[in-house]
């Protein structure tokens, strides 16, 4: 059973800043693309950083030059570190993983998996 476990959220003052984690565990034989997204009451999901497999990083333009996305593949684990937030930055956040599983017993599949999130709050 793969499991997404994100940590590091938490309510902190505007220009401060957090680091969110998302562990990766069970049976995967890889992980291609790893992204946080991020969502508000009301509103669809927005992508906010991804990195690739041989980390290669995007960001969306309201996050630029704030936040950095890493990953740590020895772990399976990605990282947001978020500096000078904002209380725009509010929002639910989310990690989302390309993996490669066992399937069967002699074959694999691609999927793409959820973490559950977890709460970023920023004050003004």
């Amino acid at each position: 059973q793969v499991q997404l476990k994100e940590s590091g959220g938490g309510l902190v003052q505007a220009g401060g800043s957090l680091r969110l984690s998302c562990a990766v565990s069970g049976a995967i034989f890889g992980i291609n693309d790893m992204r946080w997204y991020r969502q508000t009451p009301g509103n669809q999901r927005e992508l906010v950083a991804t990195i690739s497999g041989d980390d290669n990083t995007n960001y969306a333009n309201s996050v630029k030059g704030r936040f950095t996305i890493s990953r740590d593949n020895a772990k399976n684990t990605v990282y947001l570190q978020m500096n000078n937030l904002k209380p725009e930055d509010t929002a639910r956040y989310y990690c989302n993983v390309d993996i490669r599983e066992p399937f069967g017993s002699t074959s694999y599949r691609d999927s793409n998996r959820w973490g559950q999130g977890t709460q970023v709050t920023v004050s003004s």
